[in-house]
């Protein structure tokens, strides 16, 4: 199993310190684009996908999402200090309609070293999530330029309830579990520290490779779970068959604005310093956790390590593929370059 995390604690730690919080399609999006606001081709059978609202390398907005990573330019991957494959699939044999988005920011904000990387899985249709994919970054944005001294597990807290709040706002029937993650340099212990914060509301997960070993840096927020079950029956509701009111298997989301009574959207948190061992880190929905282990998933990057961060995504999705997986399949790998290049 993954190095374990005690949930019930708000503030835990592993061996290399990772410190816990528990609080009470798709765009793709990269920073080395011209500023180019055309919708692209579309027709009635295949509309453009939606435009995301990112920070650009010279910090003015700019509306050009891409569906190939790999197009990142080098100057974009050294400013960043990481490089960045998404691969997805809807999963046709088993699903009609793609309900999972995504998005990252090379250099968000226009700093050095920051990075914005995230994985939204839908449930009951695909607005939610594509809402959040072209959305959530920009509130944390906001939230990190009015409160800059504020910790950053209660800034990606406030984020996620804004948003789920936008979203019940808006009365979508639909929603989405989440897993985001947010890097950035600090200084610690008088050094330069690159410093990863992650997020997550039901069973979307970020596990990090730590000198080859899974770290599992979120939790899964299942009816299953006897804590999160007990908070739904004290809030009014119940659990059939590990499911919210027999409807729903993930105990919190964002969305699902008929079951806002039990399905909460404040996230489980983690602050991790990395060292030069934590090598990469893959987000994915539970269309690769449901027949990968955290284990599996990084002895496999790991095997593929000469290969490009691209195929590596690309290649771990097939693997669940492979292994019979019935979602859609949303998986991202991020490696992290040399942060020596930041002191």
């Amino acid at each position: 199993m993954s190095a374990p995390i005690d949930k019930k604690s708000t503030t835990a730690a592993t061996t290399n310190p990772v410190t816990v919080y528990e609080s009470p399609s798709v765009s793709q999006v990269l920073l080395d684009g011209d500023d180019d606001k055309s919708s692209g081709s579309s027709s009635a059978t295949a509309p453009p996908p939606p435009r995301s609202r990112i920070e650009s390398l010279a910090g003015a907005t700019n509306f050009k999402p891409t569906l190939t990573p790999t197009s990142a330019s080098t100057e974009a991957v050294r400013a960043s200090g990481f490089e960045v494959g998404v691969a997805e699939d809807r999963n046709r044999k088993h699903r009609r309609t793609m309900e999972d988005a995504h998005c990252f920011v090379y250099r968000y904000g226009g700093v050095d070293g920051q990075g914005f990387f995230a994985i939204f899985d839908g449930h009951a249709g695909k607005a939610a999530a594509e809402w959040c994919g072209a959305n959530l970054h920009e509130t944390l944005l906001t939230l990190l330029q009015e409160k800059p001294s504020a910790p950053i597990p209660e800034l990606l807290n406030e984020a996620f309830v804004r948003t789920d709040a936008q979203l019940s706002s808006r009365k979508l029937s639909s929603g989405c579990t989440a897993v985001v993650a947010f890097t950035r340099i600090e200084d610690r212990e008088n050094q330069r520290k690159r410093v990863l914060y992650t997020a997550n509301v039901g069973d979307a997960r970020a596990v990090l490779s730590r000198d080859g070993k899974a770290v599992r840096l979120t939790y899964d927020h299942k009816g299953s779970d006897r804590n999160e079950a007990q908070r739904i029956m004290e809030s009014g509701g119940f659990v059939v068959n590990n499911r919210v009111n027999g409807v729903l298997a993930v105990t919190r989301a964002l969305g699902d604005a008929t079951m806002k009574d039990y399905i909460i959207g404040n996230p489980f948190t983690t602050e991790t310093v990395l060292e030069d061992s934590d090598s990469l880190l893959v987000l994915a929905c539970d269309g690769l956790w449901d027949v990968c282990s955290d284990e599996e998933a990084v002895a496999f990057v790991h095997e593929e390590s000469r290969s490009s961060v691209q195929t590596v995504s690309e290649d771990l999705m097939n693997l669940a593929l492979e292994k019979f997986s019935t979602d859609n399949l949303s998986v991202m790998v991020i490696r992290f370059t040399d942060q020596k290049v930041f002191g």
